[in-house]
């Protein structure tokens, strides 16, 4: 059975840094693309970053580009997020999300396997 389990979530300030895992088993984690998405509450699920097979093939939403990067490391089979300069509005449950395609993708419903969310909250 597939497991994605995030790690890394907690409580800070406006302005820290965290750095969310998630460790896959996967058995050809490799060959996934990895995507983070988020969900605040009262509000859908968005985007926030997606890394495919090639860890130079990246993307990111508008509202974390520059603060946020995704990276992976196929060894021990997980995805990395750090998230730099937080702020309140970045307060929601992130989610990880495997894509068996290998290519970056912005789209929820492109992934096969989601975790079960870590949450994030940025008091101001």
């Amino acid at each position: 059975q597939v497991q994605l389990v995030e790690s890394g979530g907690g409580l800070v300030q406006a302005g820290d840094s965290l750095r969310l895992s998630c460790a896959a088993s996967l058995r050809t984690f490799s060959n996934y693309a990895m995507g983070w998405f988020r969900q605040a509450p009262g509000k859908e699920r968005e985007f926030v970053a997606t890394i495919g097979r090639r860890v130079d093939h990246t993307s990111y939403a508008d509202s974390v580009k520059g603060r946020f990067t995704i990276s992976r490391d196929n060894a021990k089979k997980t995805v990395y997020l750090q998230m730099n300069s937080l702020r309140p509005e970045d307060t929601a449950i992130y989610y990880c999300a495997a894509d068996s395609a290998g290519l970056p993708t912005t789209r929820g419903y492109d992934h096969d396997h989601w975790g079960q969310g870590t949450q994030v909250t940025v008091s101001s």
